[in-house]
């Protein structure tokens, strides 16, 4: 499989500490010593989860090799959709006239973005696809309550797109070498670890240390299954792009693998918890400085529970 274009968009609107501080009586340096989150994106007024993918998908249209009405599948990944039946891959088929494509969205939570790789990795061995376009879009202030302590002042906004072809267009194009994941309901709190229930509490996550121990494991875990399987070691990573949950979780995973936070790439610091869309949009973020051959390492983990990793060359 190979990327042969990315996009993202990111709303310009940040709420940065002080505004928590106001609503929960948190510190800015509580804030930072326990997430090192200092601002997070949200949407405007007239932005949602469509929009948001919709812009994700225009900036990657501007870098894309072949017509997008030539897309066969259209997967919508996200955990905080604006609508779970007409859905972004839906709008999105409708604006670019992409008649040959499937749609449909899922949601395996921060995971989303992986399982929609292996998803496309699936069709595309079973050749009932050969083109897709993957949206991971998360709307989080749309169901976070920003006054929930344990919680609240976790989440960003944003949205990323990437196009992947089962066979190359182009000569720089990167390769997906391998992609893993993996339910994980039954370890821990599990689906009562991190969940959204939109009519009763929204976005919530009541149990952090839980999420935060089996996260620092997991991603560590699913990296090593995608390395193992190729024969390479950590060491042969150029970077990893961690999910953007908790910069503790980041640097205990950089701790417990011996290496420097150099290696890492990541935004948190500036949009907080942009969920299944983080990985997606930092890859974006970093895709023209990455050099040829670079090794990539991404590692999810979501709530619910699930861990997912995927291997790219550059």
């Amino acid at each position: 499989m190979f990327i042969n274009a990315l996009g993202h968009y990111i709303p310009s609107l940040r709420l940065d500490n002080s505004y928590f501080e106001k609503l929960s009586g948190l510190t800015n340096e509580w804030f930072l010593s326990h997430t090192g989150i200092q601002s997070r994106s949200k949407a405007g007024e007239n932005e949602d989860n469509h929009s948001m993918g919709l812009a994700a998908v225009a900036d990657a249209l501007t870098h894309l090799p072949y017509a997008p009405d030539t897309v066969d599948l259209i997967i919508h990944a996200s955990y905080s959709p604006l609508d779970t039946v007409a859905t972004l891959a839906h709008v999105v088929q409708q604006k670019y006239l992409m008649s040959k494509a499937k749609a449909f969205y899922i949601s395996s939570a921060c995971s989303s973005f992986v399982n929609a790789i292996e998803i496309v990795q699936t069709y595309f061995m079973a050749n009932k696809a050969s083109r897709a376009l993957i949206i991971a879009s998360e709307h989080n202030s749309a169901y976070s309550d920003e006054r929930c302590e344990k919680s609240g002042h976790l989440w960003g906004d944003g949205a990323a797109a990437v196009f992947i072809s089962k066979d190359k267009n182009e000569a720089n194009e990167a390769q997906i070498i391998d992609v893993f994941t993996q339910g994980l309901g039954h370890i821990g709190k599990g689906p009562e670890g991190v969940y959204l229930r939109p009519k009763t509490k929204g976005l919530v996550m009541p149990f952090g240390r839980d999420v935060f121990q089996h996260a620092c494991g997991n991603m560590i875990d699913a990296l090593q299954v995608v390395l193992t399987n190729n024969k390479l070691t950590i060491e042969d990573l150029n970077y990893i792009i961690p999910h953007q949950a908790n910069m503790r979780i980041i640097s205990n995973i950089a701790r417990q693998l011996g290496l420097d936070m150099s290696r890492f790439l990541g935004n948190i610091e500036t949009l907080g918890n942009t969920g299944c869309a983080s990985t997606a949009i930092v890859l974006s973020e970093n895709w023209n400085t990455l050099k040829k051959d670079e090794l990539v390492g991404i590692t999810v983990f979501g709530g619910g529970y699930s861990s997912g990793s995927v291997l790219i060359k550059r």
